[in-house]
């Protein structure tokens, strides 16, 4: 597994990038990002939901709350315009990074 560190660090990327896809639920971001990293990233749920908060009130997404019958009732977030941009921005830094970090540990010295 990852260290906490580095999950903390990617997993509002990591959420914004689901939900570009399309609206969903806490529960099932927790389980996407899972079957996505084959099982290699895991959540606890309650976690996710403090960033999920955040990221609300900083206008990145916007939850609705939906009913069906014979479920229990689930808030259901999207993206907002402002979260389309910070996700295009978000995905650039960290191309730039991981590729820095790339070339610091690459593999041959010459």
């Amino acid at each position: 597994m990852f260290s906490p560190e580095l999950k903390k660090g990617s997993v509002e990327l990591m959420i914004l990038s689901l939900l570009d896809d399309q609206p969903t639920h806490g529960y099932e971001l927790g389980k996407l990002i899972e079957v996505r990293s084959a099982g290699e990233i895991q959540f606890n749920v309650s976690s996710l939901y403090p960033v999920l908060y955040r990221m609300e009130n900083d206008g990145w997404i916007s939850g609705r709350w939906v009913e069906k019958p014979g479920e229990r009732r689930r808030c259901h977030y999207r993206l907002t315009r402002k979260g389309r941009d910070v996700l295009a921005d978000q995905r650039r830094q960290w191309a730039a990074y991981t590729a820095a970090v790339n070339l610091v540990i690459g593999g041959s010295r010459a």
